[in-house]
């Protein structure tokens, strides 16, 4: 019975995400970033060092998301949520700690090897891909750049967003609201967390994603620079919710795109 509970509430997420799933999901990535938070300190690297050099390992753990959403990849317990992001995470740390250890061997900027380990890890996801739809491509880009061009183009009269690392977790978390704005408005799908499904059925349209992105992401980040005083921490939580606002928006959006 109790496996038979974990496995309906928390490996396969049918029928998707509950109030009870997300609390214990937000407890689990709390206490992972406490520890991660550790290793950069023992490390002495600085975590706002890697938004790009992530990229990759974000855009692995999406994509292969992406190819089990689109009957590419089999249905499995480590391709789907939460395994995939467990292995994503696994991947990346071990990556992470090959590359520093690389770098006090041979001199070579970890950053750079460890951004060359992602792109690697993403060749046979990219040769997978059979096809891409530009419809929804050319949609998703389109609202993303218009959401996002006054924030960037204004982003020297607010101290807030001109922190590059600040605005690129505001640009990375519209372009989730963009990816769900149009496959819920243009192509039926349904929202399946728990607050962002609750406001677009009360308003009957998705772009209720974007004002609460925007204001959500802008407290937290205003929250983050006011109170946090250590840089580890600070830029570790920064990039966590980088993480949490580009991962679900590249699976979004490959996603669509692979669709026919």
């Amino acid at each position: 019975m109790i496996v038979e509970f974990i496995q309906e509430n928390f490996l396969y997420l049918h029928p998707g995400y509950t109030l009870l799933n997300t609390i214990v999901f937000g407890i689990i990535l709390g206490l992972s970033i406490l520890i991660i938070i550790r290793m950069f300190k023992w490390l002495r690297k600085d975590p706002g060092e890697l938004f790009l050099a992530l990229v990759p390992f974000i855009f692995f753990g999406s994509s292969t998301r992406a190819l089990v959403d689109n009957g590419l990849y089999p249905l499995s317990l480590l391709l789907v949520t939460p395994g995939i992001y467990v292995l994503t995470a696994l991947a990346s740390i071990t990556a992470l700690l090959f590359s520093v250890y690389l770098e006090k061997k041979t001199g070579w900027d970890y950053r750079y090897l460890l951004f060359s380990m992602g792109v690697l890890m993403c060749v046979p996801n990219v040769f997978m891909i059979q096809y891409i739809n530009p419809v929804p491509l050319i949609q998703i880009l389109g609202f993303w750049a218009l959401i996002s061009a006054p924030f960037i183009f204004l982003r020297n009269k607010w101290w807030l967003i001109k922190d590059k690392f600040n605005l690129s977790v505001l640009i990375a978390h519209l372009l989730d609201a963009s990816t769900t704005f149009v496959a819920v408005d243009f192509y039926g799908y349904g929202e399946q967390h728990v607050l962002p499904n609750f406001l677009t059925q009360l308003a009957d349209t998705a772009v209720v994603m974007f004002p609460l992105k925007i204001t959500v992401i802008l407290a937290v980040l205003y929250v983050i620079d006011t109170n946090v005083n250590d840089k580890t921490t600070r830029n570790m939580l920064k990039l966590a919710v980088f993480i949490l606002g580009l991962a679900p928006g590249l699976r979004n959006l490959l996603s669509l795109i692979m669709g026919s």
